[in-house]
Formats: C-alpha cells, sequence, structure tokens
C-alpha cells in the first residue's frame, strides 16, 4: 500500500517579503528592486566588484553583500545614491493620492 504525499499550493503575491511575513515588505522589496538595478549596472559596466566599490565610494565587501540581496543595513536613500552614482537618473515624484495613505513605487526605464 503506497502513500501519496499531498501537496498544497498557494499562490503568492507581487511581493515575496509580504509573503514571509516581513513587517516592512514595501520597503524589503523597493530595496531589492534597487539592489537588482546596481547589480545590473554594474554587470553592463563590466566592473569588477573592487572597480565598483571604487567608483561608489564603498568597501567591496558592501558591494557583496548588496548584489547578493543582503542589504539589510543599507538605507534606500543610499541604495538610489549608488545607482546615480553607475550613471542612472533618479526622479522623485510626490503628487496627491485619492486614497488615505500614499505608497511608493519604483520605475525602471
Amino acid at each position: 500500500m503506497s502513500q501519496r504525499n499531498e501537496v498544497s499550493i498557494e499562490e503568492g503575491s507581487t511581493n515575496v517579503y509580504a509573503d514571509l511575513g516581513y513587517a516592512d515588505a514595501a520597503e524589503m522589496q523597493r530595496k531589492s528592486q534597487l539592489a537588482g538595478e546596481i547589480a545590473r549596472a554594474i554587470k553592463a559596466r563590466r566592473l569588477t566588484q573592487a572597480g565598483a566599490a571604487a567608483l561608489l565610494g564603498i568597501h567591496q565587501s558592501k558591494i557583496s553583500r548588496i548584489t547578493r540581496g543582503q542589504f539589510r543595513g543599507v538605507s534606500e536613500a543610499k541604495l538610489l545614491e549608488l545607482v546615480a552614482k553607475l550613471g542612472h537618473d533618479v526622479k522623485i515624484v510626490v503628487g496627491p493620492v485619492r486614497r488615505r495613505a500614499g505608497k511608493i513605487e519604483l520605475q525602471f526605464a
């Protein structure tokens, strides 16, 4: 007699951090997107981590952590600064909303 293991599949949201129950899920997702953009820009410019660190003015170990998705302790402002130093324009638009609280959203061109 064989046993069948039932597998339960649950559809996730668009934010894995929210799915995992993080209280700061929206911030974590934005930081993840910025870290991904930093990694792409470094690769596109064919920089080594040491070269990127010199360009960005931070330690190579911090570049390594950020590009591996370990960005806790790094502010969104710092990540935005790094994106700008890697040759991207960063635009922040503040406008009225039709609901109680606004949201922060990133768009990459």
